[in-house]
């Protein structure tokens, strides 16, 4: 569960690890891990503590120790002989995932606007009138919910089924994106304005404008996670330090 708040990152996610109820406890362990860091709960340098989050997410140390094996695969956390596990994401990954995630939904969205049936193009619609409302409200998590279903229709609307499934392999990524930024109230309303205008590309049929909104969509969004996150400058060249 996250609740937002106000100020950045630990100020505006109040992140907790609840107790798990699933059939695939150690899949969904390493999902809350990697999420809990991908949205900057956990900072750069910061060490995980194996029984402490074994005791929040009420499992044993087992599941814990092996999602942390793999998120030592993922390149997000560097384990150390009798000191233990320090998380390693730093702007730089995050960058890059951004540039993959521009460019293959960039993609997807160019697809959408060629193949998108009548039935997508509702769905699409109905999403952007849930995150409209959600906005007025105020309610983060529904509206990280719709956000994420709103590329998932994209992704669907398409018919690509080799790009869905690159798409899919950066979701983690995505969706601790979508929880850092929208924390931000300024960046929620953009954020639907930018959704508004790649639905009207995609139901125009203008595939070009369709992949580049998708594109600085995601782009903007990435830049907002790592300036959040990082607290990057931007210098003259639109490279992040």
């Amino acid at each position: 569960m996250i609740h937002h708040h106000d100020d950045p990152v630990k100020g505006a996610l109040s992140f907790a690890l609840a107790p798990i109820q699933t059939t695939s406890l150690r899949d969904e362990v390493h999902e809350r891990l990697r999420l809990a860091i991908v949205s900057g709960y956990y900072k750069t340098g910061e060490r995980l503590n194996e029984r402490k989050l074994a005791e929040e997410m009420g499992v044993s140390t087992s599941p814990v120790k092996e999602g942390l094996r793999r998120l030592e695969a993922e390149g997000l956390v560097r384990t150390e002989p009798r000191r233990g596990s320090f998380v390693t994401f730093a702007a730089r990954q995050a960058e890059e995932m951004t540039l993959a995630r521009a460019v293959l939904e960039s993609l997807v969205a160019g697809m959408a606007a060629r193949h998108a049936s009548a039935q997508d193009l509702v769905r699409l619609q109905a999403l952007l009138a849930e995150m409209k409302a959600a906005l007025a409200e105020d309610d983060v998590d529904h509206l990280v919910t719709l956000n994420s279903a709103f590329h998932e229709t994209v992704r669907a609307a398409s018919g690509s089924t080799y790009l869905h499934g690159l798409v899919n392999s950066l979701h983690a990524f995505s969706l601790g994106t979508r929880v850092a930024v929208l924390s931000d109230r300024q960046v929620r309303a953009e954020s639907l304005n930018e959704h508004t205008a790649i639905y009207q590309a995609i139901v125009r049929r203008d595939v070009a404008r369709a992949e580049s909104l998708m594109r600085r969509h995601i782009t903007a969004a990435g830049q907002a996670h790592v300036e959040l996150l990082f607290h990057a400058v931007q210098t003259t060249d639109g490279a992040h330090t």
